[in-house]
């Protein structure tokens, strides 16, 4: 049973987890065009990473952690050396220096997700009813490091950015670790699972023995939808931050932590928008919001309306909840009970791994390219990502067939 002492032992571990991961992420793309003076294939090598790390976090999980240690103990460990490696960031002064210390810290970083999951469900006898409400605190968690940065130092207003001061965030992402690192050891025993788990395959691990669903057309046009709008998605994590911030809008990292907040309130209408419209309406209606989204930003920028960046970056929620957390359910569902984890593991590869790679480069590639003297042309540069997804939409609506499916939120 999971008591309530328990219960908050779990959300701080939660908060910290991504509070740790928010307080830099966000706002790396401004720091390393005011600090490093990065290019945007560049910025797009740094995010790009983030793939990296999931594409190798299974192996660290799957055939480490889930062979010969403790997850907690694991966890411990691997925040103490990220701690290390955040002060080592916050320290250098070219990319060059910068990128081997993130390559390092992501392939680190990316496997905790797992840890922190494993942790959190061992000490639960109902997951599906407890982990939402122990996960939302990592949510909670990524909003109070954005309005932290904002609105307690101030270090993304236009004085501090000028300064520099926006290598503190990594600073302040170390001790977090640091201190996320040695609460790990206090938390519950969650020791290797039994002989028969640890023998799982390095393909089952990756996702390799769901291939087969790949001979369903309906899942094959999602998994290759999901890779594709992937590419928008890489456009947001890397370029909204310092476009809000070229662009003179005022306490940004704050004003991105509406998106976060969006997901509550879509998450609660994703059971009924399900029920009512189908799956093929509701994945649709998360690929045209993104394109929503960047024609918002261009018309924002150019209008120099903040109130249409506002809203562009509340639409994070049916962005986000509509087509990738629909799409778990989905996967799920497809898979049947023998293959969902390998079919989870399949489309987590896909998207965070090929599709992020593929749209960090684009990215990188395309902010470049409109780049001119102290800034950039925002109003063509989110041009792109926006015909994108309406492309992607566009060939997902004549391929895709209408399912209407019962099913549980899945357990993120």
């Amino acid at each position: 049973m999971l008591t309530n002492s328990m219960k908050l032992r779990l959300n701080v571990m939660m908060f910290m987890e991504f509070f740790t991961w928010g307080g830099w992420f966000v706002t790396m793309g401004s720091f390393l065009a005011l600090n490093l003076h990065a290019t945007g294939e560049q910025s797009g090598l740094a995010y790009s990473t983030q793939a990296w790390g999931a594409i190798i976090a299974p192996f660290i999980v799957g055939l480490i952690a889930d062979r010969y240690f403790n997850a907690e103990r694991l966890l411990g460990v691997i925040h103490i050396v990220c701690g290390v490696l955040m002060l080592m960031l916050a320290r250098a002064h070219d990319f060059a220096h910068f990128y081997p210390y993130l390559l390092a810290y992501m392939i680190l970083y990316m496997p905790t997700l797992a840890l922190v999951n494993a942790v959190a469900f061992r000490q639960m006898d109902v997951p599906a009813r407890d982990f939402p409400k122990v996960r939302v605190w990592g949510t909670i968690g990524w909003i109070v490091a954005g309005l932290v940065i904002s609105y307690v130092f101030a270090w993304d207003a236009p004085v501090a950015l000028a300064g520099g001061a926006l290598h503190y965030t990594f600073t302040m992402c170390a001790a977090s670790s640091f201190l996320l690192g040695a609460y790990s050891f206090t938390l519950p025993r969650t020791p290797p699972l039994g002989a028969t788990q640890s023998r799982r395959s390095l393909g089952s691990l990756l996702g390799f023995d769901a291939l087969d669903m790949l001979r369903e057309r309906n899942f094959a046009v999602f998994f290759f939808a999901s890779i594709l709008i992937c590419v928008p998605l890489a456009f947001y994590y890397q370029d909204a931050n310092q476009f809000l911030t070229e662009i003179h809008i005022a306490h940004a990292a704050g004003k991105q932590t509406l998106g976060q907040a969006s997901e509550f309130f879509f998450m609660l209408l994703l059971p009924l928008f399900l029920k009512r419209y189908g799956m093929k309406t509701t994945l649709l209606i998360g690929m045209v919001a993104w394109a929503c989204r960047y024609a918002l930003f261009s018309l924002g920028d150019s209008w120099q309306l903040e109130w249409l960046l506002l809203v562009g970056l509340a639409l994070h929620g049916p962005c986000y909840d509509f087509f990738f957390v629909s799409g778990q359910i989905y996967t799920d569902t497809r898979a049947g009970q023998e293959r969902q984890a390998a079919a989870q593991g399949l489309i987590t590869l896909a998207t965070y791994g090929v599709g992020m790679l593929i749209g960090f480069s684009a990215a990188g590639l395309i902010t470049d390219r409109y780049s001119a003297a102290g800034g950039h042309d925002w109003v063509t540069v989110w041009i792109y990502p926006a015909v994108f997804a309406l492309v992607v939409a566009a060939l997902f609506v004549l391929s895709f067939r209408n399912e209407r499916i019962a099913h549980a939120l899945p357990q993120q």
